[in-house]
């Protein structure tokens, strides 16, 4: 049996979305406990040439948004600017309610519709199918993976139970 693209992706969300909120709480756990500001963490990236941890965290989410944008429903606004833990941490609901309030009948069968999307100062038009599978959720692997490994990197105690979060029932 084919699997749809709604179950293909809106699951995975929102396994991985409160297991990055998690992770932000150890990592705010984690600085307070050495008498530093969490918020620092922010900042912090693997190499100079990549997103700092906030960045990677706002990217999640933001291709986190792909079945309302296939569903073409009006989709959470968002800054990415001025980010704090607990900004990032309401980011992370935010779009985790949002995703929750898609239904599976929203997504399946738009395979082929064709879908605008805002990249930067350009707009790209990807079939849904494409955006999903090819688009959005390498994306969405990559900047949560990133974040983990920031955090890893830097000292936060994590695990991979910590990264995969509870799979939805």
């Amino acid at each position: 049996m084919p699997i749809s693209m709604y179950y293909g992706s809106v699951p995975v969300f929102l396994q991985l979305l409160p297991a990055m909120s998690g992770c932000l709480d150890k990592g705010q756990a984690f600085a307070e406990a050495r008498k530093y500001d969490p918020n620092l963490l922010l900042q912090l990236r693997l190499s100079p040439d990549m997103f700092p941890f906030a960045r990677q965290v706002q990217q999640a989410t933001n291709h986190a948004l792909a079945p309302g944008r296939i569903a073409g429903v009006e989709l959470p606004k968002f800054t990415d600017t001025g980010a704090s833990i607990a900004e990032l941490k309401q980011r992370i609901a935010t779009t985790v309610d949002f995703l929750k309030g898609i239904q599976p009948s929203q997504v399946d069968g738009k395979e082929e519709n064709e879908v605008s999307v805002q990249l930067g100062p350009n707009t790209r038009q990807f079939k849904a199918r494409v955006l999903l599978y090819h688009h959005a959720l390498p994306n969405f692997y990559f900047h949560t993976t990133t974040a983990y490994d920031i955090l890893r990197h830097y000292g936060v105690e994590l695990g991979k139970r910590d990264f995969m979060g509870q799979a939805p029932a």
